[in-house]
């Protein structure tokens, strides 16, 4: 195609190319979107995130448009995790326990896992289209915005958008990734996606199977990337972003959009709370009905025993068959009845801290978590993530424990 037929708006009033005043011939795909806005020129890249022949399209784009700004789809945190080589080093395994973070580590080790299997299939690094339009930026001068929304905020919001058979499906794909196999197939796959056709389709299919995701994952952070792109400065600004994106951001782009109401975390629900007190209040109400009852009283170490044995035992055995140390399966056997009267203290939480003590991992245990988490063995293999494991299966069990306990104690007093 010559540049002039380049320069023709399509039947929907999108550049595939344009000369540019006083500029080289800028030769733009059609992953490349023109707006107008407020006499200033927005060049929408649409990107696959593990695509080499995004990483390329990024560099031409910016060195032929030499923009004023660029702008990308990552927030700070994202920004620090793909350039900063040293973050695992920085990880308190501690700490994460404590806060209560070993899941969400979990689940985001596991989609990073199948992002980088899929990059390395493809020989590009997951997100090097974004650190190609930075490094593009710099070298013509060009500010570089970080224009997403923060990563937390949009787990959070996605996470407490989802009721719990949602949560559970989401989990298992999380899990199933690490068991995909890649082919050869994907690069043709990956590019294809860019096509607006395939785009659409996929899209429309994703919000007709889960809705509660695509809200918060896609279509709010379409509104807070265009808001942040209408608001950099100069006259010419390049966005770096997924092509899911695109569409939304144009359908956005004139529209009146609120960052501060996109950027707030969910409301904790009343009833979520109370609901840690439920297992406490309905077990103690059992003791004081089987005690009390003039008929065919139970005794306290009947009932003890009733509550005790499947807690200890659940937790005890799932903690066993993720390879946790001795002393972290006799401690799951004995926290796990006390912990479930205390909704402010899990027994994954003190499991964990033990199976911590016990593994002490290193540094270069840290440095390794992206290799190991390259397969289910892997997770397991480091020290690290084995810790992880060993606290989630205990707070499962001792979940899980704790509800066979209490149907046995209510069944002897009914």
């Amino acid at each position: 195609m010559s540049v002039a037929e380049q320069a023709m708006p399509d039947s929907e009033g999108h550049v595939a190319g344009e000369v540019a005043e006083g500029r080289a011939a800028l030769p733009l795909s059609d992953n490349v979107t023109v707006l107008e806005h407020e006499g200033r020129k927005i060049y929408l890249i649409g990107t696959a995130h593990v695509s080499q022949a995004s990483v390329e399209e990024v560099r031409e784009v910016i060195a032929a448009v030499r923009p004023d700004t660029v702008c990308i789809e990552l927030c700070e945190a994202r920004y620090a995790a793909l350039t900063d080589e040293q973050q695992w080093k920085k990880l308190d395994i501690f700490k994460v326990i404590k806060e209560g973070k070993t899941l969400f580590l979990l689940a985001n080790l596991a989609v990073g896992a199948y992002q980088r299997r899929l990059g390395e299939e493809l020989g590009v690094k997951p997100g090097a289209e974004l650190l190609a339009a930075a490094e593009a930026a710099q070298a013509v001068g060009a500010e570089v915005v970080l224009a997403d929304r923060d990563i937390h905020v949009t787990l959070k919001r996605t996470w407490g958008n989802l009721g719990f058979l949602k949560k559970s499906k989401l989990l298992g794909a999380i899990v199933g990734s690490l068991f995909a196999k890649e082919d050869g197939a994907n690069a043709v796959q990956i590019e294809d996606l860019k096509e607006k056709a395939h785009l659409s389709e996929m899209m429309a299919e994703f919000a007709r199977l889960m809705p509660e995701v695509k809200e918060p994952l896609i279509d709010e952070r379409d509104q807070f990337l265009i808001s942040k792109v209408r608001e950099a400065p100069g006259r010419d600004v390049v966005a770096v972003v997924g092509a899911g994106h695109v569409a939304g951001m144009e359908r956005w782009q004139h529209e009146p959009i609120d960052r501060a109401r996109l950027s707030e975390l969910p409301k904790k629900k009343v009833w979520v709370g109370l609901l840690k007190w439920v297992i406490p209040a309905l077990l103690l109400a059992a003791f004081y009905v089987g005690i009390s009852n003039q008929d065919s009283p139970r005794s306290v170490s009947e009932l003890v025993l009733a509550w005790v044995l499947p807690n200890s035992i659940v937790a005890a055995i799932l903690t066993l068959a993720v390879g946790a140390t001795f002393a972290s399966v006799v401690t799951a056997f004995v926290a796990s009845p006390i912990t479930s009267l205390n909704p402010l203290l899990g027994a994954g939480m003190v499991v964990g801290l033990v199976e911590a003590w016990q593994r002490k991992p290193t540094v270069e245990d840290c440095e390794n978590i992206n290799r190991d988490v390259q397969s289910f063995r892997g997770f397991f293999r480091n020290p690290f993530t084995r810790v992880l494991i060993v606290a989630v299966a205990a707070t499962i069990g001792s979940a899980v424990g704790a509800w066979i306990g209490l149907g046995w104690v209510v069944t002897l007093v009914s």
